[in-house]
């Protein structure tokens, strides 16, 4: 007589979401922030809450997990079937860095494999389940502080090394593995309930951001580090102004003046005109390459280059970015020559990205060919700790995202 399968263990609706966007992220190529929109669909606050974390903890993770489980689970984890890969790195997370009971991790990490139809599959994960629930807390402890412990690319902590040093680059590893504050910008009105004045004015630090208000217009989610970017700028009303790159419109949004918005992307044109429609109607978008500009797009007063990077001062916001960054120094040096080209002799250019690598900031201005305008002395809690002329905050120092800023000038000749 055949045996009888096994029944059905119930699988927690968080715990079901979080597994897939792991598969989404690392087997799909998907951005971990879109799938987890999708996969969290129909959750309540709490379990959304719950499977935040622990989708983006196992996405963010997800280095010094697989050593775990390949260490305990002697098979390397490149090797095994997608949904084992992703049910275990789940499970590992769980255990190594929740308070999640063990006996709940291993049993829907192995119903999770179950339900995938691959019951071969089944006591494999039960064993190295198991295995990681008696010794993923001792192995965590033993790894040597570093790239592997914090779980980020070793060329990332190259580059943090080279911007703070040893000690300097372990606590910017280990800041962005936790969440930084929540701020909002306050576009009109009062700030919201209980909100809390910051050091960059016009910024308030929040327990959440309160969706309806920003659906009013009222507030806008951004973080210091990029709000001081978009205040650098230093707007007037009667300037024309151009913003390359602006999308999502968060800077936009705070520009005085005669804006011009210029996103190359259609989607993402389309999300700018629907963000600032909320707070600031009167910007015009142009969908246009900023390294090929239209010809009518010239004479500025102002430009903010707000260029495309490697995220390396957003970790702490994008989970997966870590694993797909990319510098683009070459991206930006264009886009930088392409505003200068299109501002008047004497007008301003602020050059910012979201980024700590040397290469992608001070590097790009040293070879724009433009003139500095220091900011160190006008913002000294965030002037650049080697190149005062420059403003760099930094997620372990400021608790904010990390921002360079430059603010530079054309030449009269």
């Amino acid at each position: 007589m055949p045996a009888l399968p096994a029944p059905e263990r119930m699988i927690s609706p968080a715990r079901r979401a979080a597994y897939e966007v792991l598969l989404r992220v690392f087997e799909q190529e998907a951005y971990a922030d879109r799938a987890f929109r999708s996969a969290a669909e129909g959750l309540d606050e709490r379990e959304r809450a719950f499977a935040q974390r622990l989708a983006y903890g196992s996405v963010q993770r997800v280095r010094t997990l697989d050593h775990a489980i390949g260490t305990l689970g002697r098979r390397p984890v490149r090797k095994l079937d997608p949904p084992v890969r992703a049910a275990l790195r789940l499970g590992a997370y769980q255990l190594g860095y929740t308070d999640t009971a063990p006996h709940a991790a291993v049993n829907e990490s192995v119903e999770l494999v179950r339900r995938a139809r691959l019951e071969r599959a089944v006591p494999f994960t039960n064993a190295v389940m198991r295995r990681l629930s008696d010794g993923i807390r001792p192995l965590l402890e033993s790894l040597p502080d570093g790239p592997l412990k914090e779980s980020y690319p070793d060329w990332i902590h190259e580059v943090f090394v080279r911007v703070r040093g040893e000690d300097g680059a372990l606590a910017l590893m280990r800041a962005m593995n936790e969440p930084l504050e929540t701020v909002v910008r306050l576009v009109r009105g009062e700030p919201p309930a209980g909100a809390e004045e910051t050091d960059v004015p016009g910024a308030y630090r929040v327990e959440r951001v309160d969706e309806a208000l920003v659906a009013e217009g009222r507030i806008w989610p951004q973080s210091r580090g990029s709000q001081l970017a978009g205040l650098c700028v230093g707007s007037q009303d009667g300037e024309r102004v151009l913003d390359l790159c602006a999308a999502p419109g968060g800077k936009a949004g705070q520009l005085r003046g005669e804006v011009t918005a210029v996103e190359i992307d259609p989607a993402r044109a389309r999300e700018l005109r629907e963000n600032l429609a909320r707070g600031r109607a009167d910007v015009t978008v142009v969908e246009a390459d900023g390294t090929a500009l239209p010809r009518e797009l010239e004479g500025f007063d102002r430009a903010l280059v707000d260029a495309p990077c490697s995220g390396l001062g957003v970790l702490a916001q994008r989970p997966d970015l870590r694993w797909r960054a990319t510098p683009l120094p070459e991206l930006q040096l264009a886009l930088l020559r392409s505003a200068a080209e299109r501002v008047r002799p004497g007008g301003t250019l602020l050059y910012s990205v979201c980024t700590l690598n040397p290469d992608e900031c001070e590097a790009v201005v040293d070879g724009s060919g433009l003139r500095v305008l220091p900011l160190g002395d006008e913002w000294p809690a965030f002037a650049h700790p080697s190149r005062p002329e420059f403003l760099l905050t930094l997620p372990h120092v400021h608790g904010t995202s990390g921002f360079f800023i430059a603010r530079l000038v054309r030449s009269l000749g």
